[in-house]
């Protein structure tokens, strides 16, 4: 085993915000359940929850504009491959807003 492994803590809040913005089925409800189990405090586990529904939530507007773009133009083609460079609204520094409750996601 590794020397550099993560607290139980740390682990089960990444699982979690992991769950939530990949939109998993189970819906890191064990993880939530287990860092209440821990002691989280409910406001840490309500920032978690809100920073990964604010990127979860992003990238299905990133991915609905695509396709919004893609099928209004008339001639069908594919679109250009998504990279770092054009994923980004102009002037966004790492792509990253703030979540509606205001809480940064990086």
């Amino acid at each position: 085993m590794s020397d550099c492994s993560l607290d139980r803590i740390t682990l089960a809040m990444v699982s979690l915000a992991a769950n939530i913005a990949a939109n998993h089925p189970k819906k890191g409800l064990c993880q939530l359940e287990r860092l209440r189990g821990y002691g989280v405090a409910e406001e840490q586990l309500a920032l978690v929850i809100d920073i990964a529904r604010h990127l979860r939530n992003e990238a299905g507007e990133m991915l609905d504009q695509e396709f919004e773009t893609a099928s209004a133009s008339a001639p069908v083609s594919a679109p250009a491959p998504l990279t770092l460079d054009n994923a980004l609204p102009d002037g966004a520094a790492c792509g990253c807003s703030t979540t509606a409750k205001g809480n940064a996601c990086c």
